[in-house]
């Protein structure tokens, strides 16, 4: 593997290993959290489709962090303070809509008492968010291994956080709940709080309203991008309407497959790198990186889903099939992430600082964000029909929203790659998938034969025995799987003598 390829992996791979280390914080979180439930599949839940009703009013939130990454990226002075004094303003807007709007939510949800201090409370979120997209749009574009750093800031605080609000004071169902919501915001704003330090010199320059006047011209595309994954997310609010407990499931799924969505992020210096540098070569080294993790994690979930669904309450001991579709499902995700990366890093309509709506409207970045609508379309009309007249269980109900997602999916991806095709002409790395595909093949197999139970540490020793078992096969077949460890341990080692300085 090329010098300049490790040296692009370095930053994905920090935020990646970041990432990694929180699957044991979030996996602590989220296993003292259901296990204080009292009805852990309903009020999960109740829980989940809070942080589906939340993800609508952050809609804008990356609006204009998406514009302040490639002006930074581009060095055109003054676009991080101009970025984050925006998505501050726009933050204390939709917080007030949001509250406006709560008693109608809380109503079409048929909320009880109980629960309805929860969506009051995770109104800060809302503050939070804006914040946060702001400072990490400044971050990506300069230093995207920092954002690592407060990430790992935030899963830390939060377990530290929720242990003495849930365990220690031994709170149970809805209090529990609300200790949790606590917990988050307030891990939210030390993070916020660190990348303040880290920006802190970047945001002594002044606010360029002319900046902010192009990016509100455009920011009806990002409006129409954003809505049409929320239009497709809205799939999991049928679910918790029409089968509540279903919601709890697909979520204990959800839980373990996100963690294969964190293997993009091995890609997340790309967009950047290409904002200012088209290079092939360097998508076909992020392409490696990340499928290197995303294949051997996927057929791990898919294998040991029994297990990994039981060991947060045995009541999810059934979610089985929506973890293996999710997993499946989050390899695409994994792969959509590249592809958007590349198309979106490509496009130079805003190179000079100016962004013509007419020209964007044509673009291949608006063509990818059509996808979505078309995704709903099939998805929505779907779902509806089947969990309003032939859904016979919640767990039937979970599974078949899970696949029909992944079957929207996988045609989603094909026509991404072909966009992303016409952008740069990379060369997909077969031979190395190949190769990851045989290792964890070979891990798989030997997974498959070791009993599951339902104990957290007897799991996690089977995990790190897969993990052991397809690093050691890939690195005996992989030299460049080789090359990558050597230089990724070589340069821990100069940061580790770089900060003792």
């Amino acid at each position: 593997m090329a010098e300049n390829e490790v040296r692009l992996a370095y930053s994905g791979v920090i935020l990646f290993v970041s990432k990694i280390l929180s699957v044991g914080t979030g996996l602590v979180f989220s296993l003292m959290v259901t296990r204080s439930l009292i009805d852990p599949r309903l009020e999960l839940g109740i829980y989940s489709n809070l942080n589906d009703t939340l993800g609508y009013f952050v809609l804008p939130a990356t609006i204009i962090p998406f514009w302040t990454t490639r002006f930074t990226a581009r060095n055109h002075a003054g676009a991080p303070k101009t970025g984050l004094t925006a998505n501050l303003v726009l933050s204390a807007i939709f917080a007030a809509i949001y509250l406006l709007l709560l008693p109608a939510i809380t109503s079409a949800f048929q909320i009880g008492e109980a629960y309805a201090i929860l969506y009051i409370v995770v109104v800060f979120q809302i503050l939070e968010l804006f914040t946060l997209h702001g400072f990490e749009a400044i971050l990506h574009a300069k230093q995207p291994q920092k954002i690592a750093y407060g990430f790992l800031i935030f899963e830390v605080c939060k377990v530290i956080l929720g242990y003495a609000l849930i365990v220690h004071q031994g709170l149970t169902g809805p209090a529990a709940l609300l200790a949790a919501v606590t917990s988050i915001i307030i891990a939210y704003t030390l993070q916020f709080i660190f990348y303040l330090r880290l920006t802190a010199h970047e945001l002594r320059g002044k606010v360029k309203w002319g900046y902010l006047k192009e990016w509100f011209k455009a920011s009806p595309v990002n409006l129409y991008n954003i809505g049409g994954q929320r239009l497709a997310v809205f799939v999991l609010i049928l679910l918790f309407i029409f089968e509540g407990e279903a919601r709890g499931d697909f979520r204990a799924g959800q839980i373990i497959a996100n963690i294969i969505v964190y293997s993009s992020f091995l890609a997340f210096a790309l967009y950047p790198k290409l904002l200012s540098k088209t290079d092939p070569k360097d998508v076909s080294a992020s392409l490696k990186l990340v499928l290197m993790f995303a294949i051997p994690m996927t057929v791990g979930a898919i294998v040991l889903s029994d297990s990994y669904v039981t060991i947060m309450r045995p009541e999810f001991g059934l979610a089985g099939p929506v973890l293996m579709i999710l997993a499946l499902n989050a390899l695409c995700l994994s792969m959509l992430t590249v592809f958007g990366f590349i198309i979106s890093g490509t496009e130079k309509v805003d190179e000079k600082a100016k962004i013509p709506f007419r020209k964007l409207v044509k673009t291949r970045l608006f063509l990818i964000y059509t996808l979505p609508y078309i995704k709903a379309g099939v998805l929505l009309p779907l779902t509806y029909f089947f969990l309003t007249t032939m859904t016979e269980t919640t767990i039937g109900a979970a599974t078949f929203v899970a696949a029909i997602i992944l079957l929207t999916d996988i045609p989603l991806l094909f026509a991404t790659y072909a966009i992303a095709k016409r952008c740069v002409d990379f060369r997909m790395p077969w031979k190395n998938i190949a190769k990851y595909v045989v290792a964890s093949t070979i891990m798989g197999v030997v997974l498959f034969f070791i009993p599951q139970r339902a104990r957290i540490l007897y799991t996690l020793a089977v995990t790190l025995l897969g993990g052991a078992i397809y690093l050691l096969t890939l690195l005996a077949t992989d030299g460049e799987a080789r090359s990558l460890g050597k230089v990724i341990i070589q340069e821990a080692l100069r940061m580790t003598k770089l900060s003792k300085r």
